[in-house]
């Protein structure tokens, strides 16, 4: 066992990003039903908070403020809290762990832009500082990986494409800045709900594989080579569950997007656009029509999870 923990009285805060996906290929479920998926993630510059502080041995709390607080669970189902516990019990070495979780939310829940996901791997990085843990990057991908799809890119950032359901996480290479406007659903889209919508519309699914132009397009910094080659396998499943959708993305082009994209598997909505200005005209624009509840302008890529302070 090693030397006893010596613990961090204020506490350590933590900045998580939500993810957006250019490219989200879907292939048919696997005997575990999950489904393969070759995609390219970016974290954009919309962020969730987290603070982790001590608690008594055995002891581990959440509680959740801000932007879709009252649909987060506050219980097990609690991805921050599962990553909390899995923490202790991989890697404590036994020792008396506890903590109290506070969450502030500005990712809308059940979005299509992996909140749950991102406070996931902030619990994983702010316990593992607040108990002074000697875990690796990699035994923090391994233990992401069990918690959700995800949360191992939610750690990395930046653009990186996953394999497997998700999961495996390797940097993409691309170049440039992106801006990007996100168009904000009245109500959320579950996704197990979209997977099987996805199931019953593309019986005939095959291997998923990235197209190779939007890689061209990452590679050569490119918005508008970038802003063609955008694909979701989730967005018609997303239009079939909420047809509005459809009506979204033909405003936001309307109104001059490069491109525009169902974010994961929605609702919401992730325009590409020339410039700052150009994001903050199509905020306003977007709103004033009523199509989305709330838009938001944000730049990517960004880092993954990181410490404050």
């Amino acid at each position: 066992m090693s030397a006893p923990i010596t613990p961090v009285p204020a506490g350590v805060r933590v900045r998580v990003p939500a993810k957006i996906n250019l490219a989200l290929c879907v292939g048919p479920p696997r005997p575990d039903g999950f489904h393969p998926l070759a995609t390219v993630y970016q974290a954009v510059s919309l962020f969730d908070e987290i603070q982790a502080v001590w608690d008594e041995p055995g002891v581990f709390t959440v509680s959740v403020s801000g932007e879709g607080a009252s649909q987060v669970p506050c219980d097990e189902r609690n991805l921050a809290l599962r990553a909390a516990r899995l923490l202790a019990a991989k890697h404590g070495d036994g020792q008396p762990l506890g903590v109290a979780l506070s969450i502030q939310k500005s990712i809308p829940v059940a979005g299509g832009l992996a909140g749950g996901s991102s406070n996931g791997a902030a619990a994983l990085l702010a316990c593992a500082d607040l108990w002074a843990l000697d875990v690796s990057l990699e035994q923090m991908l391994a233990l992401a990986a069990e918690l959700g799809s995800d949360v191992p890119f939610a750690l990395l950032g930046g653009t990186a494409l996953g394999g497997g359901r998700g999961e495996q996480v390797v940097p993409a290479l691309a170049r440039g800045s992106y801006h990007w406007v996100l168009g904000f659903g009245w109500t959320g889209l579950s996704t197990p709900a979209v997977y099987r919508t996805y199931d019953e519309l593309r019986p005939d699914a095959t291997k998923p594989q990235v197209p190779a132009e939007l890689m061209a397009a990452l590679r050569a910094g490119d918005a508008g080579r970038l802003a063609k080659a955008l694909v979701n396998d989730l967005q018609e499943p997303a239009f079939h569950l909420q047809p509005q959708l459809r009506r979204t993305l033909e405003t936001g082009l309307d109104y001059g997007a490069l491109g525009g994209i169902v974010s994961g598997s929605g609702p919401t909505c992730a325009f590409l656009v020339a410039s700052e200005a150009a994001a903050i005209d199509l905020c306003v624009a977007l709103t004033a029509d009523g199509v989305v509840r709330t838009a938001r302008p944000v730049v990517g890529p960004v880092p993954g999870a990181r410490l404050l302070g």
